[in-house]
């Protein structure tokens, strides 16, 4: 049933993309009403699924014109037991939206191998967000509550057939730490994505390379690899400039389009897209000082344009795309 659980591609080094800003496209460029930024719920809704399925195909043409791998993670970041019951659904509902979205992901990965066989990789994430506000640790939960917590959705997602899991917007360590425990006990690979302020920092102040260093004893180094979220390229570039150590695990990124602070996003009445060549353009300078970044897409803002930007930007960048250039005017 899955392809990749027992080996992610990515961690290969190869070029990967995936996408953008799911809630805010959704929201601001399809018109869609989602209560409590929930993109989950329009698997229960009426041209719900059309609308995510044209959603992903947006970011799977790019992935294939660029000649990249491609994450499709699922719409699940607020499926989660609290989120879920403040739009009215059930332990039972919740465990099977959870399952359908990963479905959902696999009916899309099996469309495009049989059209364009050619396809590069596609690896199949079940998403999971924080228990609060991605910007806002809120009241921080002890590790085995975290397990506790997040274990039902995780299981679904291995049940369905997910090839890994991607905590996103996570805002301290011990949830980090218990969702990796949890994806380790349903054999799941688990990827972390880390929401960073204006100064580098996790919501909660520590900073980045504590926050890895930290998930890494807890669990053994289990988690598959780390990610950036939520925060522009200025806004994290300075903490990569000695990216040694515990920062050599970061394997992606996925940035805000916005430069604006979380509380300036948080009050603004727009859509802040940014510039996506200029995002792309700073992606590019990451990639070319921090090689092992290979897992791209976008946050806040972002959307299919963004990520075309990101993708043809890092392709030339990336090293094994470099090599695959060479031999091609060889």
């Amino acid at each position: 049933m899955t392809s990749y659980r027992t080996h992610l591609p990515q961690l290969d080094g190869g070029l990967f993309l995936t996408d953008g800003g799911i809630e805010t496209c959704l929201i601001f460029h399809d018109g869609l009403d989602l209560a409590y930024f929930a993109a989950f719920d329009l698997l229960r809704r009426a041209g719900g699924r059309r609308a995510l399925k044209a959603y992903y195909e947006r970011y799977i043409k790019v992935a294939r014109e660029i000649g990249a791998g491609f994450v499709l993670e699922s719409p699940t970041w607020r499926a989660s037991p609290d989120w879920a019951a403040k739009l009215g659904y059930n332990k039972r509902e919740l465990a099977t939206v959870n399952r359908e979205a990963i479905v959902l992901m696999r009916e899309l990965r099996q469309e495009h191998r049989l059209r364009h066989p050619q396809t590069g990789p596609m690896v199949i994430s079940g998403c999971v967000g924080p228990r609060g506000d991605g910007y806002d640790p809120g009241q921080v939960m002890t590790a085995q509550e975290a397990e506790t917590y997040h274990a039902d959705q995780i299981d679904a997602f291995a049940q369905a057939g997910a090839d890994m899991v991607a905590a996103i917007t996570m805002t301290n360590v011990p949830e980090a730490i218990g969702i990796t425990r949890a994806g380790r006990r349903f054999g799941l690979p688990v990827a972390l994505s880390f929401t960073l302020e204006t100064d580098g920092a996790l919501p909660t102040g520590e900073s980045l390379q504590a926050a890895i260093e930290q998930v890494d004893a807890a669990t053994n180094k289990a988690p598959a690899y780390y990610m950036i979220n939520c925060a522009h390229p200025t806004h994290f570039d300075a903490i990569l400039s000695d990216a040694g150590g515990s920062l050599q695990r970061l394997r992606g990124l996925r940035a805000n389009a916005s430069k604006r602070s979380h509380q300036e996003l948080n009050d603004a009445p727009d859509l802040d897209m940014g510039n996506p060549d200029e995002l792309g353009r700073e992606y590019r300078n990451l990639t070319r000082r921090h090689p092992q970044l290979n897992v791209l897409g976008g946050c806040c803002g972002t959307d299919h344009r963004h990520v075309a930007a990101i993708g043809f930007a890092c392709r030339a960048a990336h090293p094994s795309e470099r090599r695959e250039l060479a031999q091609a005017r060889a």
